[in-house]
């Protein structure tokens, strides 16, 4: 280990911030865009005010209103799921050695839809936090634990002899997956019109339900699980030579798999609960950072936490404008951002003979 960076050291430092500052402007872009437009100027001192600097200066008080109740609860709450399904996505494709794996693979999303679906539809006797933010706050607890539980169950299962077969794992996802879909038929079979467009809104995903409770509560474990993930980097790398080489290369393979499982998780199962099921974006943010710079895990695990960030503040602005004053389900602008380029890209690969 010598004290001078090496090129690709270098390139990875000039690529993350050069995407953190792209991230920085949209950020206060969208801060300014709403049905009470603001100055970016504006925008800017009011965040600043919030760290003891520019004080003295003055601010319309409506805006003042706008940012503290509305605004920064919001971009703080897309930002953090952002990068959560950013690095979540990365970190399973790393460990699959698949660029077309998604977390939803391992049972998380299939899990939390599960869980929601069966508390909105009979969980009727629990009256006294059917509305409000004890209703919010239970929403997220249920659909964490589901992705929580549908991911044990399918880790569990995979073991074999006391190691993580990574093609049954996939295999048990899938199975995991298709089991709480036909929960979810069952239970909507039962719904009534009010709680299936509740349930169908939750699972097109929404960032309207942001408040400072959810964040205090959620953003630590969410930043701190995106934390431990980018420590991941080398072990991914090792691992993609394959696992006996990363083992002889001293990476402790099986406890590797148990963490970015676990962690990954962690981050994809608390951005459902928080947002619903948002697509695409854990998917092709690191196909893309691959792509367009390097597979080296230790860019690509930074990079897709700042690319997935971005994805969501551009589709938050597009959900909130497009069709003002109501709001469209941020995962249908995913969807519609992220499968053409997602093809796009695919076609590309297919001329480059790629696959």
């Amino acid at each position: 280990m010598t004290g001078a960076l090496t090129f690709s050291d270098s390139r990875t430092t000039i690529v993350v911030i050069g995407m953190a500052i792209l991230l920085i402007g949209t950020t206060l872009f969208s801060l300014s865009i709403g049905a009470v437009p603001i100055p970016i100027g504006d925008v800017a001192v009011l965040l600043l005010q919030k760290v003891g600097l520019f004080s003295s200066r003055e601010v319309d008080a409506t805006y003042v209103a706008v940012m503290d109740s509305i605004r920064i609860p919001r971009i703080a709450m897309t930002l953090l799921v952002g990068g959560a399904l950013g690095i979540g996505g990365a970190s399973l494709q790393g460990l699959f050695r698949n660029p077309l794996v998604e977390p939803s693979i391992i049972g998380v999303s299939g899990g939390a839809a599960c869980a929601v679906v069966i508390w909105v539809v009979f969980g009727v006797g629990w009256t006294w936090i059917k509305e409000g933010w004890g209703h919010s706050a239970i929403l997220s607890l249920v659909a964490f634990g589901g992705g929580l539980v549908a991911t044990l169950s399918v880790f569990r299962l995979s073991r074999q002899l006391q190691h993580t077969n990574i093609a049954v794992l996939v295999l048990m996802g899938v199975a995991v997956n298709a089991l709480a879909g036909a929960v979810i038929g069952l239970a909507i079979f039962y719904a009534d019109e009010n709680q299936l467009r509740t349930f169908t809104f939750w699972t097109l995903g929404d960032l309207g339900g942001a408040t400072r409770e959810n964040l205090l509560i959620t953003a630590p474990f969410l930043i701190v699980a995106i934390m431990l993930l980018l420590r991941y980097g080398s072990a991914l790398n090792a691992l993609a030579l394959g696992e006996a080489e990363a083992y002889h290369s001293g990476v402790h393979v099986e406890r590797t798999k148990r963490n970015i499982v676990f962690l990954s998780a962690l981050a994809v199962g608390i951005s459902v609960s928080l947002a619903g099921i948002i697509g695409f974006v854990g998917l092709v943010i690191p196909h893309l950072i691959r792509v367009l710079f390097q597979a080296d895990n230790r860019l690509v695990l930074p990079a897709s936490v700042l690319g997935g960030a971005w994805l969501l503040v551009i589709s938050d602005v597009i959900a909130r404008t497009i069709v003002s004053p109501a709001e469209l389900p941020i995962g249908v602008v995913t969807a519609f951002l992220g499968s053409p380029f997602f093809i796009a890209l695919l076609l590309h690969a297919k001329k480059r003979g790629e696959f």
